[in-house]
């Protein structure tokens, strides 16, 4: 396990690092556009899933537009979703401040909410509804903050108001973990007070750790409250499914190490 830890964390420093090296040569041709920081983020991301040893599966039809809403159980939920899909997120302004983490989500465009503050909420509602037009969904994690999967926690309804105000479809997407050995969810899952690098030290232990990403029917919702209430059911019922036995076929695998 200790040389398998070893080995991840050589090639998750290598795969950062390369995926900075990157972003800092596209800058030199110019600015960015949203469309390029999602496939930036993208390639990024698979590179990180590759070497922390995750692999990826892929069910339903993946989104091209709109606002994405997913369950939200660890740090790895950015990777696993802007791995099979160019997107920009909303994250909790705490991340900018992360190292690297933090640049690397500025870079991609990410739009921060101080969970405290309503004016902030109100500031990235009016940048969502700004973006909604581009080709690139907006993935929004409702609940707040990761849990350990045991149940998913109200999804709050304020952000998804922009969407319903320009009738934009709205797809709700199902995270979940699993790994070799019968280890439980909760336990590959980075949720309350446990510190961020312990966290990360075990998952490179973890033996064929693998996520599965589902998403269902992109749907166009009356309000904000009923669009709220039906994706949490939706993801909720998702979950509740067997790997791999969900109604729609696999899009696509993405193979970890």
């Amino acid at each position: 396990m200790m040389l398998r830890r070893c080995r991840r964390a050589v090639a998750l420093a290598f795969a950062l690092l390369m995926c900075m090296v990157w972003l800092g040569l596209r800058r030199l041709r110019g600015p960015l556009a949203p469309v390029d920081r999602a496939l930036w983020l993208q390639e990024a991301c698979r590179g990180v899933l590759g070497s922390l040893g995750i692999s990826l599966r892929v069910e339903g039809e993946i989104p091209a537009r709109g606002l994405v809403i997913a369950n939200h159980l660890s740090y790895t939920d950015i990777a696993v979703c802007a791995s099979a899909m160019p997107c920009a997120f909303v994250s909790k302004k705490e991340v900018s401040r992360w190292p690297f983490f933090g640049f690397a989500a500025r870079s991609a465009g990410t739009l921060f909410i101080d969970r405290a503050s309503r004016a902030s909420a109100e500031e990235v509602a009016l940048a969502i509804a700004g973006r909604l037009h581009l080709p690139v969904p907006i993935l929004l994690f409702p609940e707040g903050t990761s849990t350990d999967g045991t149940r998913v926690l109200r999804f709050h309804a304020a952000l998804f108001e922009p969407a319903v105000a320009a009738a934009v479809p709205i797809t709700a997407a199902a995270i979940r973990y699993c790994a070799d050995g019968n280890i439980p969810e909760r336990e590959l899952c980075w949720f309350g007070d446990e510190a961020f690098l312990p966290h990360v030290w075990r998952t490179l232990g973890v033996r064929r750790l693998r996520a599965e990403l589902t998403f269902g029917e992109s749907r166009i919702y009356p309000d904000r409250r009923t669009a709220a209430r039906e994706t949490q059911a939706e993801v909720e019922s998702m979950r509740r499914l067997e790997p791999g036995m969900t109604s729609a076929p696999m899009t696509h695998s993405v193979a970890g190490s």
